[in-house]
Parts: C-alpha cells; structure tokens; sequence
C-alpha cells in the first residue's frame, strides 16, 4: 500500500528507533496472541469433543465400575470429574462410612477436579486481555512520540509546510495502526473463549450434578438393603 509516493515499508524503515521499538513490540504480541489463539482454539475443540464422546458413554448404560477401570491415568473434562467422583466413591466404600459422608468426599473431589479443568481450559486467556488492553495504548505512545519528533525537527525551519510535517505524523499513525491490529483480534478471541468456556464448565457442572444424583441412589439402595 502507498500514497503520494509514500510506502508504508518505507514509513517504518524511517521511523525514529523509538517508534521502531514500539511496532517490534506490537508484532511480537500479535504474533504471540494468534499462536495462542491457534492453541486454545484446538484445545477447545478436542475437550467438547472429548466430553461429549465420554458423557455419550457413560449414559449409554456403561457399568460405571468398568468405565473407571477403563479409563487412562490422565483424564481430561467431565471424564476426569468422573474419575475423581468414583474414585472417592470406592475410597468412602470400603470404608464403610454413612451416605452422607461419602456424598460430601465425592463432591468435594468432584469440586478439586472442576476447579483444575477450569484453570486447564482458562489457561493464557490473561495474555489475551492483556495484549488486547495494553496494545492500543502502547501504539499511541508510538504515535505521540513520533508527532512530538516530527514537530520539534521542525523547530529549526523559518517556514513549515506540510509536505515537511506530513511523512513523519504518518510514521507515527503506523504504530496506532499496528498497536490496533494487534489488540482487535485478542479482544474478539478473548470474548468468544470466554464463551466457550462458560458454556463448558456448565457441561461439567450438570453432568457433576447428574453423576453425585445417581451415586446417591446408590448408596440409598445400598443403606436400605
């Protein structure tokens, strides 16, 4: 892209090395934030894909014992809340404890396994903010930096003309360009994962709820017998 001869290549290359530092920085934090946003988009992908593979699973009639044995050591989603809830179930068993003792060691472990999926699936959402935040900000300071450059070199000049004036304010609105072309992409991934997100925790929750439901039944027909 050019106009009036002027390249925006070579805007950048003429731009002072503060504001060159500056648009360094913006690029490595919009490449930074596609990587993670290529990253978290593929681990998204595989968790819903993964819970509700299992989720089909277990409501399928699977016995729940099998389905435990069969499960790996690392479980990832309403698998692993799975594995932590029957796992507290067989420990409170053969312990011989009330219902009631063993439904609150099998929330509680349920609880510790959706609270490190949660951490698992919100990992790095911070940088995101942060570059979509902090970005726009950073490219003004490049952009101010560079006007206040432009004018003060013209201080030495009897008459200012605006050919004189104009390549070097348009060096400096190259790094408010770059400093939004790197926080629009994060606020709008941020956004959509946080989506995401929420709406699979919430998977998790209700199949948490359904499970700790059908191992009180359990231990209700097992106190009765």
């Amino acid at each position: 892209m050019s106009g009036g001869g002027i390249s925006i290549l070579s805007l950048i290359i003429n731009a002072s090395w503060l504001v060159k530092i500056v648009m360094l920085l913006l690029l490595a934090a919009s490449i930074w934030s596609w990587g993670l946003i290529f990253k978290k988009i593929q681990l998204l992908k595989s968790a819903k894909q993964t819970s509700t593979a299992f989720t089909k699973k277990f409501w399928s009639g699977s016995d729940p014992a099998q389905l435990f044995r069969g499960l790996p050591t690392e479980t990832e989603g309403s698998a692993a809340l799975f594995q932590a809830g029957f796992k507290a179930f067989v420990k409170m068993q053969d312990s011989a404890a009330e219902p009631p003792v063993v439904l609150e060691n099998i929330e509680r472990a349920m609880r510790v396994a959706f609270s490190r999926e949660s951490a698992r699936l919100e990992e790095n959402l911070t940088i995101l903010a942060t570059v979509g935040s902090v970005s726009p900000y950073v490219g003004l300071f490049g952009t101010v930096w560079g006007i206040m450059s432009a004018f003060v070199a013209l201080g030495g000049v009897q008459q200012a003309t605006l050919s004189m004036v104009a390549p070097g304010i348009a060096e400096a609105l190259v790094a408010t360009a770059m400093g939004l072309f790197a926080a629009i992409p994060a606020v709008v991934a941020y956004n959509r994962f946080l989506a995401l997100i929420e709406t699979e925790l919430n998977e998790y929750e209700n199949f948490s709820d359904e499970f700790i439901n059908v191992l009180s039944r359990q231990l209700g027909l097992a106190r009765r017998s």
